[in-house]
């Protein structure tokens, strides 16, 4: 199972949000390049980065930041937050971004996702997020009547090869993970599932392991000291 450390953006800074809630930030880094550089020292080997202005507004506002990372870091770097038109996948895809994450245009524009995906193939990816089993959209500022599982199944049917899944209402909370959700979700796709929101612990960790999920998305408990990236590689490398 993959670990990506999150790098969030807002106002060209690393910060974290409690539940999605944008009057509830916490600033952690006034350079997230030099975050990514971290993370990369820190032995990760994926990096997942949204910008959060672009996921509120529709509009890849942080972009030439985030292509910026891309182009220094050595590893991999996936990116969502406000991603709407090709010209934007293409200008992230040409400055080395692995993966591209489409959100809430996966709900409100089918034919853009899908010309995307036969464009760029597994490059693309789709973020749901989900509030009691409902997809949620504009950087979670609203909900929708699109139930997860259906959306899951629709995105399969598409060609989506990769969905990142955050419970909402566990994110930033440090409470642990959705794990029932996420199995439901997982065992309903052959999709790879990255599971974000609320990882809290190594216990969590090993338990979203068991589930044999793609990945895992860890922010507030690195950035808050809860445990450390190099203590979760060591665990992983010891137990295999």
């Amino acid at each position: 199972m993959i670990l990506f450390p999150a790098i969030d953006i807002r106002g060209g800074k690393c910060v974290r949000l409690t539940q999605g809630d944008y009057n509830k930030e916490k600033i952690y880094n006034d350079a997230p390049t030099e975050v990514a550089s971290e993370w990369q020292e820190k032995g990760a080997s994926y990096i997942h980065i949204v910008d959060l202005d672009g996921a509120k507004s529709g509009e890849s506002i942080n972009q030439d930041q985030i292509r910026e990372i891309a182009r220094k870091t050595k590893i991999p770097v996936q990116v969502g937050g406000g991603i709407r038109s090709l010209p934007i996948i293409e200008n992230y895809i040409s400055a080395g971004v692995e993966r591209v994450i489409i959100g809430t245009a996966a709900i409100k524009d089918k034919a853009f996702l899908t010309e995307a995906v036969s464009k760029y193939g597994e490059k693309i990816a789709v973020s749901i997020d989900a509030r009691n089993g409902y997809v949620a959209t504009d950087g979670w500022t609203k909900d929708s009547t699109v139930m997860a599982i259906d959306l899951v199944k629709e995105l399969e049917s598409i060609g989506v090869k990769t969905i990142v899944y955050t419970d909402i209402l566990k994110d930033g909370m440090l409470k642990g993970p959705n794990f029932e959700e996420l199995k439901t979700i997982n065992e309903a796709t052959t999709m790879n599932v990255i599971a974000s929101g609320g990882v809290s612990s190594i216990e969590d960790i090993h338990k979203l392991e068991t589930l044999n999920l793609y990945g895992a998305i860890i922010g507030k408990a690195l950035y808050d000291g809860t445990f450390k990236f190099e203590a979760l590689l060591e665990d992983d490398n010891n137990a295999g």
